[in-house]
């Protein structure tokens, strides 16, 4: 499900029949959304320069949800006069990329005032450490595996999986640890995220990491996403 989709499914029902004009902030905060879904649908496609930001797919749709409602509550909205400004924002930040000579600072400039504001609306996940992504990554193939065999998607989780686990070997390493320090490190490590999983969906709830961060940890060194904050 895309972007659009997504802050789509998030809106509330009408809340009155004549809207209100927008203020200058909800007209700035829409203008964010707008630059969220172009960077979220190019972050989907792999366009390099959006993997440099954070991963706006579910955190835009979620930011654009709360600012649907708060235009739907304040200004008498329904949703369908919401979704098409939203639309318009989109279509407006496309215009503006397409009219600009170096689109890529136009971007820029328009991510550092709009960051701030998803940021304080939907606070980012904690980032997991190399342990933790190993020990994720490992479940995740042991999970995947049991259902499918050694599937294509089981494939890659476990090449993944080797790799982070290869890469927290190395930094630990590097500080100083033995290989037996480490095994028991990344175990413990690997036990601890089982726990915490199994406790969290016996209440019907997700991680409280960001579990998108353990494919940033996994990627080629030189084309690692650099977050900015």
């Amino acid at each position: 499900m895309n972007f659009i989709s997504l802050l789509i499914l998030a809106l509330a029902q009408p809340a009155a029949d004549e809207p209100a004009a927008l203020n200058e902030n909800q007209m700035h905060a829409l203008s964010c959304v707008g630059v969220f879904a172009i960077i979220a649908s190019e972050q989907e496609r792999g366009v390099t320069s959006a993997l440099a930001y954070p991963l706006l797919t579910e955190r835009g749709a979620t930011y654009a949800g709360l600012i649907g409602e708060q235009v739907m509550r304040e200004n008498g909205k329904t949703r369908e006069q919401v979704r098409e400004d939203m639309l318009a924002a989109v279509a407006a930040q496309q215009e503006k990329a397409q009219d600009a000579a170096d689109v890529d600072t136009v971007i820029e400039t328009e991510m550092a005032e709009c960051l701030p504001l998803l940021d304080a609306a939907v606070p980012p996940k904690p980032k997991p450490d190399l342990k933790q992504c190993a020990g994720m990554l490992q479940l995740a193939y042991e999970e995947v595996h049991s259902r499918e065999g050694l599937s294509k998607t089981a494939q890659d989780l476990k090449t993944l999986a080797t790799v982070l686990d290869s890469r927290a070997r190395d930094k630990m390493r590097a500080e100083g640890l033995s290989g037996n320090e480490s095994d028991i490190l990344l175990t413990q490590s690997r036990e601890a995220m089982l726990a915490d999983a199994k406790q969290k969906e016996a209440t019907g709830q997700g991680s409280d990491l960001d579990f998108e961060h353990c494919f940033t940890l996994a990627a080629p060194e030189d084309k690692q996403r650099k977050y900015e904050h």
